[in-house]
């Protein structure tokens, strides 16, 4: 199967600035969503990047423009145009295998965020992350998905019903709540991940297979995955506490410090999935050797039984012409009599021993 994915080695040789999709190509031709809003209300329409600059121009108040693919680089260099974006923040827009960082360029500010959902590939249920930029400017907000995101969608819906402090508020905080609306969408993840290590902490317990070790090192590469994207993402909170930068007003760093706690959490949980994960490969693994163990235990006392037996059937099996209660009627049940007090006699004193 061809593979949809740039690596970055084909950007080897070109200029900076240069914008080449790097990572997997998820979507084709972007979708502009262009909402500016009051406390008077919000307006929200669908453009094109030729009539963007006239939309600016009329609109008023905060202006949130919403991107949604990376397909055309000739429409992302007239978004960036449009608001005098550095080339750098075009090329870091479309490397999608970014890790998170904020970056700040004077007049704007530059971050980039992981999204994650679930995608069923071959039968099997995987984590997959789209990447989300945000341009955060004195009275603008732009965004760009790779695919059609819904992680905003709480956030348009406060600002036509003007629920909350958004309308109220500038581009500050609406760059506050989409931030707020990403990391809360990690909350899902690692709630769909407590539930299937619950589940396989059962399947551990009562009865694992060989299938458990794969769903435990699948779980595990999930952990990994997650940490890595997600650890990068508390220094970014972070930065934007500390930044002293004018675009962000005291009100909103206020919930910034909210937002941070939330990563904080977000990052222990994970850590503790990684705890939680390797422990359970101990589990698994003592589980198999007591299995294989209690198997053993019953075959060796099965063995230990029969060997006297045997050694009394191998006896009387001895071509000898004379031997003891031979010509006896009553011989052959004489010896399977003392053959049954022999394992009998065993098998009350392997149960007196406890080794049953």
């Amino acid at each position: 199967m061809a593979s949809h994915s740039k690596k970055r080695s084909t950007k080897a040789g070109l200029p900076p600035g240069t914008l080449v999709h790097i990572g997997k190509k998820k979507s084709a031709a972007p979708n502009i969503i262009f909402l500016d809003y009051d406390e008077s209300g919000a307006r929200e329409s669908e453009v094109t990047a030729a009539n963007l600059a006239d939309k600016i121009k009329l609109a008023h108040g905060t202006k949130w423009i919403n991107v949604h693919g990376l397909g055309d680089t000739a429409v992302m260099e007239q978004i960036g145009a449009c608001f005098d974006l550095h080339p750098l923040v075009l090329e870091d827009i479309f490397n999608t295998e970014q890790r998170s960082k904020l970056e700040d360029y004077g007049d704007y500010l530059y971050v980039v965020l992981k999204t994650f959902g679930y995608e069923n590939k071959d039968g099997e249920e995987r984590i997959d992350s789209d990447q989300v930029s945000l341009v955060l400017g004195k009275d603008f907000v732009l965004s760009f998905f790779e695919t059609e995101g819904v992680q905003f969608k709480s956030v348009r819906e406060r600002l036509h019903s003007n629920k909350g402090q958004v309308r109220k508020s500038g581009a500050d905080f609406l760059m506050y709540s989409l931030i707020d609306a990403i990391v809360d969408s990690y909350f899902v993840i690692l709630e769909r991940l407590d539930e299937k290590t619950e589940a396989l902490e059962t399947e551990l317990i009562v009865r694992p297979q060989p299938s458990t070790l794969h769903s435990i090192y699948h779980l595990k590469r999930e952990g990994v995955f997650l940490r890595k994207s997600l650890w990068p993402l508390r220094e970014v909170i972070s930065s934007l506490q500390r930044e002293d930068s004018p675009l962000f007003t005291r009100h909103t760093l206020l919930y910034l410090r909210d937002v941070y706690d939330h990563t904080i959490h977000i990052i222990e949980s994970v850590e503790s999935l990684r705890d939680v994960t390797a422990g359970m490969l101990d589990i698994y693994m003592s589980s198999v050797s007591y299995r294989i163990s209690t198997v053993m235990k019953v075959l060796t006392v099965i063995t230990t039984i029969f060997m006297p037996l045997s050694l009394i059937a191998g006896i009387y099996g001895m071509n000898f012409k004379y031997l003891p209660g031979l010509e006896w009627s009553w011989g052959f049940f004489a010896v399977l009599g003392v053959m049954t007090a022999i394992s009998a006699g065993m098998l009350v004193l392997f149960h007196w021993k406890k080794w049953l």
